[in-house]
């Protein structure tokens, strides 16, 4: 029996690309407040607390226990659904955040439940439950970074996420393991063992400069791997913006800095 409103959709551009779902005649797209890009008249726009799945039906206080797990984590308490009220099919677009690729995920095909990196959620049909998945083992409570709290995509229908860079999918045998930094985890299927591994030599742990700790993935599953993590460029942004910019061999650089009052 499928619950999840049933959405078509397509993926437009290349580095920056947005997602356009049609809508038939009363269905719904849900998506975190700020994915929207644009839509066709006739969608009805409306806030609602937590993410409308059954999962969330249970009475006020379920609703509640639920948001708020999200609230402790950054997330939003709130969701924007987008619902075709008007007559034939309509369409609503949403945008990724920064430069990567969108991720189409037909759960009802992948085992109906998604890990992925909280962050990663763009948009889903209405029914699927966005919910934080916290990893119970200790070593990843303490040294898992960003791998350590993660969101879970439930039901049987479409959802979209996004990723920096470019996306690899790949399938793990049973037993197979992947070794990977924790940033670039974006999301594995409900079958994959998750867990933190120490890096073991002195040197690595003195000059390694990529963390002393990574992520290891054991199949079966499949799993899909970002090569540029948003938390990645926004350090490196970080990094060339607090520094004053040096003189560049050229009498350029000189003339750049009096023009920047340095």
């Amino acid at each position: 029996m499928i619950n999840n409103h049933e959405i078509d959709y397509v993926i437009y551009g290349e580095e920056m690309q947005y997602v356009e779902v049609e809508l038939d005649p009363g269905e719904t797209a849900v998506a975190e407040p700020g994915a929207f890009m644009m839509m066709d008249d006739g969608i009805q726009m409306q806030t609602i607390f937590g993410d409308g799945s059954q999962q969330q039906s249970g009475g006020l206080l379920g609703k509640l226990f639920s948001a708020g797990k999200r609230l402790l984590v950054g997330e939003n308490l709130f969701m924007t659904a987008f619902t075709n009220i008007g007559q034939g099919k309509k369409h609503v677009s949403f945008a990724s955040p920064y430069p990567g690729k969108i991720i189409a995920l037909d759960l009802l095909r992948l085992g109906g439940r998604i890990i992925c990196q909280k962050d990663a959620f763009l948009c889903a049909a209405k029914g699927v439950s966005i919910g934080i998945e916290f990893q119970r083992k200790l070593g990843t409570g303490l040294f898992g970074g960003e791998g350590f709290i993660m969101e879970k995509l439930e039901g049987d229908g479409m959802a979209f996420m996004h990723a920096g860079g470019h996306v690899m999918e790949k399938e793990l045998m049973p037993g197979e393991l992947l070794k990977i930094d924790t940033g670039c985890i974006v999301a594995f299927t409900a079958g994959v063992d998750y867990d933190i591994q120490f890096v073991g030599g002195i040197k690595n742990t003195l000059f390694g400069g990529e963390g002393v700790f990574f992520a290891t993935l054991r199949g079966p599953g499949k799993v899909w791997i970002q090569t540029l993590p948003i938390s990645r460029l926004a350090g490196r942004i970080l990094q060339y913006g607090t520094y004053k910019r040096r003189e560049e061999g050229s009498i350029l650089g000189g003339i750049g800095n009096l023009l920047d009052g340095d």
